[in-house]
């Protein structure tokens, strides 16, 4: 055998001109082709990657830092004679005395601290002193003498928010340098912040309220937080997920299980297709027709959100449940109605619960794709200034709130450069979120393809 083969390759060589054992010029072009290919396509890998990796480097970058947040110890005298002139702990009482009666006392608890550590800075003005504390100082100590009446009188030691230009003079937004040209700090100020953090009272440690509070105005960036916007977000995802889900499956079940193809049918299959394409900011526009200025539904509230994502994700769920379905072998179906199971308990007993993976898949990615848009909650209103958390449902779907990329776009607006630094750690969070969605339908689809 090897002899005829030999023979056969000889025989070859001579009539061509050339051994079968050697790669003609033909085939070295198609070789080299098929190399170029393979290296372009590993470039463009390695593009997308520098390219995602360059994105997170900067996001994290900018964003890691507002998860801390600088505070000065304080011990606090809650003066009767101005918070309690009549000595009853009279809550309504209490309550009419506003933030403007506890700023002396913060004041006076600076100078005494500043006083007992023997710290002396000067062209430092006493009542300069005091503004190395947050604007937002007397609103948290008022909060705390409203929940504990019995402590006026008493000195208390609290932690309290240091200001932006303080806290960003120790992230390095701020330097002595540009503090000498900002109105809104001072070089001594700086020098009694270095002061007081030798002293043990001032120090950076991670920030809680980041994920608790809620915004903050434009003058005290160092109290926001994600407070309502998280809760905003998770009002909606709750809307989108008690809707979507159940519309979107039953749509799919019947497009594919149970309706006859006909024109009608292949004119919702095209609009369905089309609609997953539409700009969410469509979406927008017909939430703010109709939810709100048709159906008198109040903006900025999570249930005009949750309605206006739904829109958006039905199409979504749709198109992968559909696909889910098709993907079941027709023997599963053949073999259920062969021994007498109709239609319907064919599909529900045994089809569905096999395309239930890719079902579960499909809806997580389109809440996450919701849980992202930002473009159709400006048109309703959820871009608004919110303060007040809202309450639990139901009736905290109609209280004005908030979402994560709203809040992200509203710092973003921003003047102060502690907003920015506060919008990359909202999208820090979001991108949590997004990969906890997107890890829960991989763990989701393992579970039932194992169990099926």
């Amino acid at each position: 055998m090897t002899d005829i083969a030999d023979q056969s390759v000889s025989t070859a060589a001579a009539t061509t001109g050339r051994s079968l054992l050697q790669r003609g010029e033909h085939a070295k072009r198609r070789a080299a082709s098929e190399t170029r290919f393979r290296m372009l396509g590993l470039v463009a890998v390695m593009i997308g990657i520098l390219a995602v990796v360059g994105l997170l480097a900067s996001i994290l970058s900018n964003g890691v830092s507002s998860f801390f947040q600088t505070y000065v110890t304080v011990d606090i005298y809650l003066n009767p004679a101005k918070l309690d002139k009549t000595g009853n702990r009279d809550p309504e009482a209490l309550q009419k005395v506003t933030t403007f009666a506890y700023a002396p006392l913060i004041s006076a608890a600076v100078e005494k601290l500043i006083e007992t550590h023997g710290i002396e800075i000067e062209g430092l003005k006493p009542k300069d002193a005091a503004k190395i504390i947050s604007k937002e100082a007397p609103a948290s100590v008022r909060n705390y003498v409203l929940a504990h009446p019995s402590k006026i009188g008493e000195t208390v030691k609290f932690d309290l928010l240091a200001d932006g230009r303080v806290d960003g003079y120790y992230k390095g937004r701020v330097t002595m340098d540009s503090a000498k040209l900002d109105r809104n700090i001072s070089p001594e100020r700086l020098e009694l912040a270095d002061k007081l953090k030798h002293a043990g009272v001032l120090k950076t440690r991670f920030n809680w309220s980041f994920f608790t509070a809620p915004d903050a105005s434009d003058t005290r960036p160092e109290a926001a937080g994600l407070g309502v916007a998280i809760l905003g977000s998770a009002y909606m995802m709750i809307i989108v997920l008690v809707l979507s889900l159940p519309l979107g499956v039953a749509a799919s079940i019947y497009l594919e299980e149970f309706a006859v193809q006909n024109f009608f049918t292949d004119i919702i299959e095209v609009n369905i297709a089309n609609l997953a394409a539409v700009p969410s900011i469509v979406f927008g526009i017909l939430g703010l027709a109709i939810f709100i200025n048709f159906a008198g539904l109040p903006q900025s509230a999570p249930i005009v959100g949750g309605l206006v994502l739904t829109l958006m994700t039905l199409p979504t769920i749709i198109i992968a449940t559909r696909a889910a379905l098709k993907a079941v072998p027709p023997s599963i179906r053949e073999a259920a109605l062969g021994v007498g199971a109709s239609k319907m308990q064919a599909t529900f007993h045994h089809v569905l619960p096999l395309a239930m993976p890719g079902i579960l898949t499909g809806t997580i990615i389109g809440l996450a794709q919701a849980l992202g848009e930002t473009a159709p909650l400006l048109l309703i209103g959820m871009v608004a200034f919110v303060r007040e958390f809202p309450g639990a449902p139901p009736e905290g779907f109609f209280d004005p709130a908030s979402a994560l990329p709203v809040q992200v776009y509203n710092w973003t607006t921003r003047g102060d450069p502690a907003f920015v630094e506060r919008a990359s750690g909202a999208i820090i969070v979001l991108l949590v979120f997004l990969i906890i969605m997107n890890g829960l339908a991989i763990m989701l689809r393992r579970r039932f393809e194992r169990r099926w």
